[in-house]
């Protein structure tokens, strides 16, 4: 599984704009279409389907069993 680290300089970022924000989605329409077809899980291992999910620095998402997205504090 290849990791990313994203580095954040807000309290959060939404599940959307950092599907957007690492490169995994080209438009809001493709993060929105990646979220519900269920193909993020949360660090927990649960599939999320929120895309206004509010993830915090410590947190990581996985995207298609292919990608783990860890966001730090930057």
């Amino acid at each position: 599984m290849e990791t990313f680290v994203v580095a954040i300089e807000t309290e959060y970022i939404k599940l959307d704009a950092l599907l957007k924000y690492c490169g995994a989605a080209e438009t809001g329409g493709h993060a929105k279409e990646i979220v519900q077809d269920g193909l993020v899980k949360l660090a927990d291992g649960n599939v999320c389907t929120m895309r206004g999910k509010k993830i915090y620095p410590g947190d990581y998402i996985i995207i298609d069993d292919q990608y783990r997205v860890e966001v730090t504090a930057g």
